[in-house]
């Protein structure tokens, strides 16, 4: 498995029901898409930064799925480029069967 943290910073504060429309907007795709175990829209606490985490079974699934359109796309929607960040996942707990 593999993560990836991608963060988008602004030099003031994300609209916090602004980015609530983007995940709701936005989540149909995901569902149900090959390779992605999950995905989460995330506002930091101080909210200069959006992030977004997913988890694929595979690296060469996630980096496929970053493509440059895909860069250019979330930079137009969020309003800043992207940094990706990929990160081995070497232990996994899902708890939401339980």
């Amino acid at each position: 498995m593999i993560g990836v943290l991608v963060t988008f910073t602004q030099t003031g504060k994300f609209d916090r029901s602004a980015l609530e429309k983007i995940a709701a907007e936005l989540r149909g795709p995901f569902e149900g898409m090959a390779g992605l175990r999950f995905k989460s829209f995330m506002l930091d606490e101080g909210g200069a930064r959006a992030r977004n985490f997913y988890v694929w079974d595979d690296e060469e699934k996630a980096r496929a799925f970053f493509t440059e359109e895909i860069v250019d796309k979330v930079t137009g929607i969020y309003g800043a480029p992207p940094h990706i960040e990929y990160l081995d996942v070497v232990g996994f707990v899902d708890n939401s069967g339980t």
